[in-house]
């Protein structure tokens, strides 16, 4: 699943390419991706004619802000989005798309088919789910070490799997998890009350620290994630631990380690993490 630096790259890469474009008509082909409103005919409708003012992103979830709506689109797994001429043929596992006034159109494309999208009239946006519960940005002045002692000494989960929680921090998952994780020399499964001043310390700056070097790199491909324009991201070339069981850790040698944290496959240096 892109997490927050593939969907700031994703971003970045679709504004030069869409915005200021108008929307003649819409094509979906998978009517469960449409959220809200729930009527297919209805969300086609609200956004014909409408043009692409701008392109946001809160968390993982990229916000397409239009003269009146804003469409607020996941991912998840495999979604992409690509523009395209009409001469172009379809492929298979296009499922909506957007068709604009100068014959290019943004074709979403998802062979899971587990994105979703939700427009809503601006400023509501964030009032509703899915955006209604999400925790601070980590590249906000509002995401402190203070804030993050705040929720992690209420709880006695698992680090891991408090960081994957979306209302603690926005944008973090498996990947930036367990380089964050291991770049502040914290265990995986250490529980989250137990962490002293000093190591939610160090893991604030961590988790910062490695967000910004991955969306610099333009994000991680470890599978199937390229950006708008077909780009692999490159800082996969960087990882500590994900993705490199048995291999050994870039720093003290040991071999690293795979175990499963709250059903998530979770790379670690027990050496460097103890």
């Amino acid at each position: 699943m892109p997490e927050l630096p593939e969907v700031e790259t994703i971003r970045r890469t679709l504004i030069p390419l869409t915005v200021g474009k108008t929307i003649q008509d819409v094509k979906v082909f998978w009517p469960n991706i449409i959220k809200h409103p729930s009527n297919v005919t209805q969300f086609i409708e609200i956004l014909k004619g409408q043009t692409i003012q701008q392109i946001g992103r809160r968390g993982k979830f990229l916000k397409f802000f239009f003269d009146e709506h804003v469409l607020v689109s996941h991912l998840r797994m495999e979604g992409r989005y690509l523009l395209q001429t009409t001469e172009v043929p379809l492929d298979p596992h296009t499922h909506v798309i957007f068709q604009f006034t100068d014959g290019t159109e943004l074709r979403y494309r998802d062979v899971r088919k587990f994105g979703t999208m939700h427009v809503f009239k601006k400023g509501e946006e964030e009032q509703q789910s899915p955006l209604l519960n999400l925790g601070p940005e980590p590249f906000s002045q509002s995401f402190t070490p203070g804030v993050l002692a705040d929720k992690l000494q209420k709880t006695n989960r698992k680090i891991k799997t408090v960081l994957l929680d979306q209302a603690v921090v926005v944008g973090l998952g498996n990947i930036y998890v367990d380089e964050s994780l291991f770049r502040a020399r914290i265990h995986p499964e250490r529980p989250a009350s137990s962490l002293t001043t000093e190591e939610i310390e160090r893991l604030h700056h961590e988790i910062v620290a490695t967000l910004q070097e991955a969306v610099e790199k333009g994000g991680s491909t470890v599978r199937s994630y390229v950006n708008t324009q077909g780009e692999t991201g490159m800082f996969q070339l960087q990882l500590f631990v994900y993705g490199r069981k048995g291999e050994p850790c870039k720093q003290c040698g040991h071999p690293i380690q795979k175990i499963v944290v709250s059903g998530r496959g979770t790379h670690y240096c027990e050496r460097c993490q103890q």
